[in-house]
């Protein structure tokens, strides 16, 4: 109980620091034996708070390096329809990929329902890790119709914005339906996401259509809310935001 109280405090002492701006977004802080040494603890405790940080999503770490204050979350618009790839890329991020599971199986109910498909029918259904210049920030768990799968799998999702790739390939993402809300961290979610279960998440479950109005995806994609933030932009007459009881 002590140790744990020990590390506690020099993570809350790092948060206050870095709510201060002494440590801005992109610094690097200090190395496990300077604290150490500042607090009079053993590198091992100290340790265990950048552990905590890293879990609250605060700062980043490489094998080898130290650690780096995350900046806040970086806004996307939903003024329009962008791909997480371009979305990344027009805020000076590099856009990237991990693939976890890509699987071909009959639709779930839901994704039956979602896609306006046959009971029955065979989806593709992809989970991937999206990253912003090498960093975790969301978990993109998406099925496809068949046809529009079988495109999908040819891709290389380590680096392919599916969006853009298949409309390479004719295939148009016209249109979207989201809701938004917010969910724990599972287990999954935080281990590949690298923070801690329970943390709250940003959840967009979007539906959408090509141009003709058929269902060519339907995803339920979880960010990290300490790297982005969703803005909307409504009016009275026109694209009024709906509210509605959590499902």
């Amino acid at each position: 109980m002590i140790t744990e109280s020990l590390y506690r405090k020099v993570a809350e002492d790092i948060k206050s620091a870095i709510a201060a701006g002494t440590y801005p977004p992109g610094s690097l802080l200090p190395s496990e034996a300077e604290l150490a040494e500042r607090y009079g603890l053993s590198r091992g405790t100290v340790r265990q708070a950048f552990a905590a940080l890293r879990a609250d999503g605060v700062i980043a770490s490489r094998r080898g390096a130290r650690r780096v204050v995350i900046g806040g979350p970086r806004v996307q618009s939903f003024g329009e329809l962008l791909s997480f790839s371009r979305w990344a890329r027009a805020i000076g991020e590099e856009p990237g990929g991990r693939v976890i599971a890509l699987e071909r199986r009959p639709a779930t109910e839901a994704e039956t329902s979602a896609l306006g498909l046959d009971p029955g029918a065979i989806v593709y259904y992809l989970v991937r890790v999206r990253l912003l210049s090498g960093r975790p920030v969301m978990i993109e768990r998406a099925a496809y119709p068949d046809k529009v799968g079988a495109l999908v799998a040819g891709l290389d999702l380590t680096v392919d914005s599916i969006t853009e790739r298949l409309e390479e390939l004719g295939v148009g993402f016209t249109d979207a339906e989201h809701v938004i809300d917010a969910v724990a961290a599972s287990a999954e979610d935080a281990r590949w996401l690298e923070v801690r279960a329970g943390m709250p998440l940003l959840r967009e479950r979007r539906r959408t259509t090509d141009r003709a109005g058929q269902p060519v995806e339907w995803s339920d994609d979880r960010y990290l809310g300490t790297a982005t933030a969703f803005s909307v932009r409504n009016s009275v007459s026109v694209n009024a935001l709906s509210r509605r009881p959590p499902a």
